[in-house]
């Protein structure tokens, strides 16, 4: 049986880090080409309104046609689970270091 892998608490903070950031470039870059082919919207509005979703403030920009307004509400049920999954890969190394403390036992 293979043994885990033994990460230290830098590097599992650092790699969970870049996999969150990863994450929200992805969600970004599939916001924003969604917005400008499904809503007509210029690129830069395009992330603006992507950007807006995806950190839970709502749109600045309605989508025109049928077609952006269901790529508006897809991408806003995407967003908040990815905006929990991203907060969960952030903050769980950290909670990990701060379970991992050794207590003295009880004294019996």
């Amino acid at each position: 049986m293979k043994e885990p892998k033994n990460y230290t608490s830098k590097s599992l903070i650092m790699r969970n880090t870049l996999i969150m950031l990863g994450l929200i470039t992805l969600s970004l870059l599939i916001g924003t080409i969604g917005y400008r082919f499904t809503g007509g919207f210029t690129w830069m509005d395009s992330f603006l309104n992507s950007a807006m979703i995806l950190t839970g403030m709502g749109p600045v920009h309605d989508p025109v046609g049928n077609g952006g307004k269901f790529f508006s509400a897809m991408f806003a049920l995407y967003s908040g689970i990815i905006f929990l999954s991203a907060v969960a890969i952030f903050i769980f190394p950290i909670l990990k270091i701060v379970m991992s403390v050794n207590l003295p036992p009880d004294a019996e």
